[in-house]
């Protein structure tokens, strides 16, 4: 954040300067959120900060509180270039400070109801943003880039991306009803691939050929009296006519920044009066032509390595999990059964689209290998141990419905197929936490996994309960789906005190 790069640095980092990340937004929604439940909680009533860190605290509160009447409409461009004028010297008049004097060492008292209500104030402003970039397809932008201008801060939007979707979901600011409207557009969008049934990061699209590039527009020729004269006098210097006709700018112009030196030399020629016309016309026009401040690298231009058509795995697993978070959200609140329902299908669909679940054909690679991406034009690329991993493990725990709040470990499969338990006797092989191999018989209509290297057996019965059962035979049944604080306690710590846990849940409970 601090260096202005987008939230995804591999395909998109050519933004930086100009690129607005609603990504990084939406993830900051989601932290301040946690943050504002951390400091409702807490006991503290004050902290001692350093006074110049107090002094921005300030500046920045103020900056955000005298404004917050604009939460109630929309920002112009004049109020986004005020506002973020206030903020960026506030930022570096206490940059400017540390650097040249350092800090004091003197400290402030911070209320933490002061920085509650900064939290909340912000969150406020994060959230008129997310609202303020919905689609009209119920699809939400993923990245912004901004235009500089004297009195202005101009906003244009990039395409629809997966990453953008995810981050939406997983911000935890949408009601169970709005997820399920982004994910029935996404099924519908560009950014489904029927053939993998998954989600690219970003459409595919037809790229301009080479001689169709540089090409500036008859009507836009017409209005510049500059490049008119240019024309008719032969003068290559910025634009020159091909034999067909069609006018392009000068071959060797990297940027704006050569058209701007080849400008300035016109400035002592008989051009020097239309040069001073109609410079920014010029250099709106290049930018107009060449779109150089939406240009993103390998993503808007290469057709492999998470390029153009490509499905990124990773990100169809973080698209996974923010699911599951909203299915269990969902499940929290109460909504109703079709909303629920419907959440749970998506969940499962995105599940059926990775590796694990396909074919090695249609996959084109090992199913329970990890790879990178699939371009629209092969099958699975780059193999290698990725990000993509963590978000499965989370997924599963998910599925499970292992759910730890308030050091409690809760047993909530409400995602969990009732398929999944065995439908005979089987056997399960198990390294428990002295790190030897272990065996348990798994009897008919039962399922078993790990949880810290210890056994947890599902079983269904016309009952819910927990049953532990420990190293020195003995075991204690406790009605509901939680494990007691001591057993938990033994179980995080791998204290080996506990051989077994039988969790009895209910059918109907299962999906």
């Amino acid at each position: 954040m601090n260096t202005q790069r987008p939230e995804w640095n591999d395909a998109n980092n050519a933004l930086v300067g100009n690129g607005v990340s609603m990504v990084t937004l939406n993830y900051l929604r989601r932290f301040l959120s946690f943050f504002e439940g951390v400091l409702s909680n807490s006991n503290i009533s004050e902290v001692q900060v350093s006074d110049e860190i107090v002094k921005l605290f300030n500046r920045i509160d103020e900056v955000l509180k005298k404004n917050t009447h604009l939460l109630e409409g929309s920002f112009s461009n004049k109020d986004r270039k005020l506002i973020t004028d206030a903020l960026g010297i506030a930022g570096s008049d206490y940059r400017n400070v540390i650097y040249s004097e350092g800090f004091s060492g003197l400290k402030s008292a911070l209320s933490i109801k002061n920085v509650l209500d900064f939290t909340k104030v912000s969150v406020s402003y994060l959230e008129h943003s997310i609202k303020a970039n919905k689609r009209s397809d119920e699809l939400y932008h993923s990245y912004n880039i901004i235009s500089v201008h004297d009195q202005e801060f101009e906003l244009s939007h990039l395409a629809e991306m997966l990453e953008g979707q995810v981050a939406v979901i997983s911000s935890g600011y949408l009601k169970a009803e709005e997820t399920l409207s982004v994910l029935d557009a996404m099924r519908a969008s560009a950014l489904y691939r029927k053939d993998q049934n998954s989600y690219m990061l970003y459409p595919n699209k037809n790229l301009s050929g080479f001689l169709q590039k540089n090409s500036i527009p008859k009507n836009d020729v017409e209005k510049s009296e500059l490049l008119k004269s240019l024309v008719a006098d032969n003068n290559v210097q910025i634009i020159q006519q091909d034999v067909k006709g069609g006018f392009h700018f000068n071959g060797n112009f990297k940027n704006a920044g050569d058209l701007k030196v080849a400008l300035k030399a016109l400035k002592v020629t008989k051009y020097a009066s239309l040069v001073a016309a109609e410079e920014n016309q010029l250099l709106q026009l290049f930018e107009q032509v060449f779109n150089h401040k939406a240009f993103t690298g390998r993503s808007g231009t290469f057709f492999g390595y998470e390029g153009l058509g490509s499905i990124y795995w990773h990100m169809v697993s973080k698209l996974h999990l923010a699911v599951m978070e909203a299915c269990n959200k969902a499940y929290e609140t109460g909504v109703s059964s079709d909303v629920f329902g419907k959440l749970v299908h998506h969940f499962y669909e995105i599940g059926k689209g990775i590796g694990l679940h396909k074919s090695p054909e249609l996959y084109g690679a090992f199913p329970t290998d990890p790879y990178s991406h699939t371009p629209a034009h092969r099958g699975a690329q780059q193999p290698g141990m990725t990000g993509q991993v963590k978000e499965d493990i989370l997924v599963r725990f998910g599925e499970l419905g292992l759910n730890v709040s308030n050091g409690t470990l809760n047993f909530t499969p409400h995602l969990l197929n009732k398929s999944e338990f065995k439908q005979d006797v089987s056997h399960f092989d198990f390294v428990e936490v002295n790190q030897d191999e272990e065996s348990l018989t798994l009897p008919d209509q039962t399922l078993g996994f790990t949880y810290c290297q210890v056994p947890i057996i599902y079983k269904i019965a016309e009952k819910e309960s927990v049953h532990v059962m420990f190293s020195d035979e003995t075991s204690v049944l406790t009605d509901g789906l939680s494990l007691q604080k001591d057993a938990c306690e033994m179980l995080f710590e791998r204290t080996g005190k506990i051989r077994k846990i039988e969790v009895h849940l209910l059918e109907s409970n299962l999906r």
